[in-house]
């Protein structure tokens, strides 16, 4: 009976702790990088699809993360996605005619939004809207796409 009552406590502790370390490791892992943001400017662009991009994605130029999404809306007029993201004002030498895409981190990682430098001589400033843009890539589109085109060549 003791020995019993000892391995269930053992059992209920492991689950204890590995529920503990799950909840740690989600707290940690949920985009919370060092952009500290303190003096911003604002940025807009729109996309036909964002994927699953969520406030507060990084937004990155050459993989250093400059910015932070702020909000991800639908507009009803264009029907399409504006977002909304602030980028820090000591990246303020960012031409105007940049491009914005929709990328992820790895395979099935989070999604975040990347910027392409252009050639202006003109630079985004506080209410820009970035006009060049590039839509998410939908994986299950690819997977379709490969599966129904390869599907119809029987030769």
């Amino acid at each position: 009976m003791q020995q019993t009552r000892s391995v269930e406590l053992g059992t209920g502790l492991f689950v204890l702790l590995g529920v503990g370390a799950l909840f740690f490791l989600t707290t940690q892992t949920t985009g919370s990088d060092a952009f500290s943001g303190r003096e911003t400017f604002e940025v807009t662009a729109r996309f036909e699809n964002v994927g699953s991009l969520k406030p507060r994605a990084p937004v990155a130029m050459s993989g250093v993360t400059i910015g932070r999404v702020k909000a991800v809306r639908f507009d009803p007029q264009r029907l399409n996605a504006e977002v909304t993201f602030e980028i820090d004002k000591q990246y303020s030498a960012i031409p105007d005619d940049s491009d914005a895409s929709v990328l992820t981190s790895g395979l099935l990682g989070s999604q975040y939004l990347g910027l392409a430098p252009g050639g202006s001589d003109m630079y985004l400033e506080d209410g820009s809207e970035i006009q060049f843009t590039q839509s998410a890539v939908v994986l299950e589109n690819l997977i379709s796409k490969y599966l129904f085109s390869s599907g119809g060549s029987d030769e």
